[in-house]
């Protein structure tokens, strides 16, 4: 009897042991997700249309942007609530949650009324350039009026979350990391070398040094640019050799392979920016970063920015229906695949945040359009402007009437309108009926009295939006849908039409739901998604929401 005793006992003390194990493995499993992540990342690729994520889909890995999509949450229907959509005036908004009118930041460059100067975005003469004998390390946040994401991180932990922003271009760096960062990197074409301000610090870490004592963009260079796949299986594509795209530095035609060789004149260190190369550089610079300065291995969140510029140089070089460009995606989506493995094997899978967004989109060259009989063409802006100038001589006589041109916008001369006794309302009459008569031109606004406008709600919305009262001009003009100004050959951006304004969104690791959505988003309710992932904060010029659905 007290055999038999025993071995019920040690029957109920083994179930209750497997039953306490099962129980502790169920917490286990349940809390596996950390409660914060340990870094967050936020990708912008500078001129991603949102059909590209599935224009070349068939051809992408499965750990780039296919493992964002499948594993992550899209929004489908996520655009830009504003006009111009142009780089700098998108990595604000995309980091601020904000729109130009509140941040400030209206376009990558604007007229100052009253220093009658054109204003670079990111230029800051107060300070001197870090890792280079150049001017282009003149720079800083200084213009952007309010604060980011990553600056609410800092301020959330006392100022002990590290926060680097990473780009070619100076201001898909600055803007994104804010006026807290730890240090904003961007590339100088002069010497080659990834650079900063004193903004930041007074010299440049040994890492970044080390880094560019590798002279990686001419090794880069000196291997060429050939199609990553066979030509024949760039089927979504146009043919090679289009008349209307443009021609690399120092190349005689528009085609592969592009040899990307040393030339009298050229200075291959800028055409790197022109080629996918452009973007592995950036990314093995924010591999090293993110092993350097150790992101993501310190008590606090910390946040690295990086901004891929070379879409946008290679767009507007060559098209979005190009080779070169399909190419360029191709790549992109195999260094966006190494980032994600490396977060992976040094953080782990469950312990980053990633979004992924783009600054702006792009218009199909207008060449290419005629090529399939739809309407589009290039506006002559020097011929604009004469007729204008013409007119408004007849009407009120001798003086410099307009200042400047910029963003689509007209600035008037102020003080001859009030020596002549003129208001804005008369001039734009003026302005207005004159450009009417062109094919080109869908209206022209009148940035002093939208309330009378006749654009549709819709449209007015994004002039509103983009109307920054201290910088921006008195007349704007609204083309019509597939014009632009400027460019012969290739193509740009800048306009309230869908092309430019639909850009991806996606999201991915820490407590990321797998899932999309049709539900229309704007680039503004990215800060204040990522914020309520943090629960800190939104920026304190944001205007957008969290984005339901998202989070787990």
């Amino acid at each position: 009897m007290t055999k038999l005793f025993n071995s019920f006992l040690l029957l109920l003390l083994v179930t209750a042991s497997l039953s306490a194990q099962k129980k502790k493995s169920s917490v286990s499993f349940e809390t596996a997700i950390p409660d914060k992540p340990k870094l967050v990342v936020g990708i912008v690729v500078d001129q991603m249309r949102y059909d590209f994520l599935y224009r070349y889909s068939e051809k992408y890995t499965s750990g780039g942007f296919k493992r964002l999509m499948n594993e992550g949450f899209n929004c489908r229907n996520n655009h830009y609530d504003y006009a111009p959509t142009v780089t700098a005036a998108g990595h604000a908004a995309i980091f601020t949650g904000s729109v130009p009118a509140i941040d400030g930041i209206i376009g990558n460059e604007w007229f100052n009324q009253k220093s009658g100067k054109v204003v670079y975005c990111v230029e800051d003469t107060s300070v001197r350039t870090v890792g280079s004998d150049s001017k282009a390390g003149l720079m800083s946040p200084k213009n952007l009026l309010v604060s980011t994401i990553t600056d609410q991180l800092k301020i959330a932990n006392n100022f002990q979350s590290k926060t680097i922003g990473i780009a070619l271009k100076d201001r898909g760096s600055i803007l994104p990391a804010g006026h807290t960062a730890n240090a904003a990197y961007w590339f100088d074409s002069k010497n080659g070398a990834w650079i900063t301000s004193t903004f930041y610090m007074n010299d440049l870490p040994q890492w970044v040094k080390d880094f560019n004592s590798l002279k990686m963009p001419q090794k880069y260079m000196a291997e060429g640019w050939q199609t990553l796949l066979p030509m024949e299986q760039y089927t979504e594509s146009t043919a090679d050799n289009q008349p209307y795209e443009a021609k690399l530095s120092g190349e005689k035609t528009p085609t592969f392979p592009h040899e990307l060789a040393a030339q009298a004149g050229v200075n291959l260190l800028e055409v790197i920016r022109t080629t996918p190369f452009g973007n592995t550089l950036t990314k093995d610079f924010a591999l090293a970063a993110i092993q350097n300065e150790n992101l993501g291995k310190s008590p606090k969140t910390d946040f690295l920015t990086i901004s891929f510029s070379s879409p946008d140089y290679v767009g507007h070089a060559f098209g979005p229906n190009s080779i070169e460009i399909e190419d360029t995606y191709l790549r992109l989506d195999k260094d966006i695949a190494e980032i994600l493995t490396n977060l992976d094997n040094t953080l782990g899978k469950d312990n980053y945040l990633v979004f992924l967004s783009a600054d702006h989109g792009v218009a199909d060259v207008p060449g290419f359009a005629q090529s399939q009989k739809m309407p589009a063409g290039v506006l002559d802006m020097g011929v604009v402007s004469k007729d204008v100038k013409a007119a408004l001589k007849t009407a009120f006589g001798d003086g410099e009437f307009i200042r400047a041109e910029d963003n689509y916008q007209i600035y008037l001369n102020d003080s001859l309108l009030k020596t002549k006794k003129l208001s804005y309302a008369q001039v734009h009459a003026v302005v207005r009926e004159t450009l009417l008569k062109r094919d080109d031109i869908s209206d022209v606004i009148d940035l002093h009295n939208l309330g009378n406008m006749t654009l549709p709600d819709y449209q007015l919305s994004y002039v509103k939006n983009g109307l920054n009262p201290r910088r921006s001009g008195d007349i704007m003009l609204v083309l019509n849908p597939s014009w632009f100004t400027g460019r012969k050959q290739g193509t740009t951006h800048g306009t309230l039409y869908r092309y430019d304004t639909h850009v991806p969104l996606l999201f991915y690791g820490w407590k990321v739901k797998t899932g999309e959505t049709t539900t229309r988003t704007h680039i503004s309710d990215i800060a204040p998604t990522v914020a309520d992932f943090l629960n800190i904060l939104e920026p304190n010029g944001s205007i957008g929401n969290v984005i339901g659905g998202v989070k787990k």
